[in-house]
């Protein structure tokens, strides 16, 4: 057996809200009311979402109350942290197929942010979409780094590389350590990019979550 459901598009105008038409040979046994709303955007307006699903039940029940014993609520429930929007996860628990393909969609992307992107035209390094805020040495010091791939790179050619055109400020070979602690601090969770290697120096291996984009 197929059942379909009645769609309406709310508008400005409540009168002209669109209907679509009713398949022939068929016959209307209730409606979805698709809410998206989770429960930090209920509790900022002083609600839950339970007294919520018990008011639209009281409503129904007050106008058709016939209908009181038929009418049933649930709430849709998400991975905490899951992408797309509220009313997306709503419409896929209720197995809408085009809300699961915008749910997916959504996940994806948010997957494809997550990681280091380093731009090299701004001078800017994003961790998880979100910008690092590095200073500039800083930034020129984990630059350096990926520039020299593979390769383990002395504090002393850290110095003279980064601080190159400004040796007054320039740090020594054992004060480049507190700048590398510092980076890393600002790249949390990817820390591990700027490896350290005993009596060497640093090194930047390829890792598969930092993107260079010239």
């Amino acid at each position: 057996m197929s059942i379909a459901l009645l769609n309406t598009t709310q508008t400005s105008n409540p009168a002209a809200s669109h209907l679509t038409p009713v398949p022939t040979q068929t016959e209307a046994r209730g409606f979805a009311l698709y809410v998206g709303i989770d429960e930090a955007t209920a509790k900022a307006a002083g609600v839950t979402l339970a007294e919520l699903v018990q008011a639209l039940r009281k409503t129904v029940s007050d106008l058709v109350p016939a209908a009181a014993q038929e009418t049933y609520a649930a709430v849709a429930l998400a991975p905490v942290g899951v992408g797309g929007k509220n009313i997306d996860v709503v419409r896929t628990a209720l197995h809408d197929p085009r809300s699961l393909n915008r749910l997916v969609e959504a996940n994806q992307e948010q997957e494809a942010a997550r990681g280091i992107v380093i731009d090299i035209a701004r001078h800017r390094v994003f961790t998880d979409g979100e910008n690092a805020e590095l200073t500039y040495k800083e930034f020129e010091l984990l630059n350096y780094l990926i520039l020299n791939e593979g390769e383990t790179i002395s504090r002393r050619e850290l110095v003279d590389a980064v601080w190159a055109d400004d040796a007054d400020e320039a740090p020594n070979e054992r004060t480049i350590d507190v700048h590398v602690r510092r980076l890393r601090a600002k790249i949390t969770g990817y820390e591990d990019i700027i490896r350290t290697v005993r009596g060497g120096g640093y090194r930047f291996d390829r890792h598969p979550d930092v993107l260079v984009e010239a």
